[in-house]
């Protein structure tokens, strides 16, 4: 498996950045739908990061794009060969009625990859801040609810929202900023 590191952590994001779309074709042109197709994705990547043959590829996008579309395919494959998921191949889109408006493989990815944005900047918060957005923002506590179960003033725990707020945004700020090149 790969170690974590600082280096490795940019490999990957530009690596899952660059080949997203790629794969989520690869998933969708074996039968899947584009839920599935998501899933076989993500499931490739993890995949790919418990391959010892990875270690080897950091910094070689081409070679990883390989292993990656390999990696889908196979997945895909045998996703759609299992009994809930059969499918034929052709007219994809056709095939499963997809209502107009629904998310595609590469929307559901972009999702899924702003999501893992927001935990690791929620991450980066001080404990009380997460406390705070987590109860306010992600349960939807009022303020006031939010004071009294911290033991805090209804102002301390606006002044620790905001703060928090701004720190989230300028966490986001440079990922948004790259996405959108």
């Amino acid at each position: 498996m790969l170690a974590a590191a600082p280096d490795l952590t940019h490999w990957l994001t530009r690596l899952v950045h660059d080949h997203r779309a790629r794969l989520a074709q690869v998933a969708r042109r074996e039968g899947l739908r584009p839920e599935d197709a998501f899933d076989a994705v993500q499931d490739a990547f993890q995949a790919y990061l418990t391959l010892p043959e990875a270690a080897d590829l950091v910094g070689d996008l081409d070679g990883s794009r390989r292993l990656l579309i390999a990696i889908t395919r196979n997945l895909a494959r045998n996703r759609r060969r299992t009994h809930a998921l059969a499918r034929p191949h052709g007219a994809i889109d056709a095939a499963h009625g997809l209502a107009a408006g629904a998310p595609n493989a590469e929307q559901l990815l972009v999702a899924a990859e702003e999501e893992l944005r927001l935990a690791g900047c929620l991450g980066r918060l001080a404990d009380v801040q997460r406390v705070v957005v987590s109860l306010r923002m992600l349960d939807g506590l009022a303020g006031d609810e939010v004071a009294r179960i911290l033991g805090l003033t209804p102002g301390n725990v606006a002044v620790l929202l905001h703060r928090a707020k701004g720190k989230l945004a300028s966490c986001m700020a440079p990922c948004a900023g790259r996405s959108s090149s």
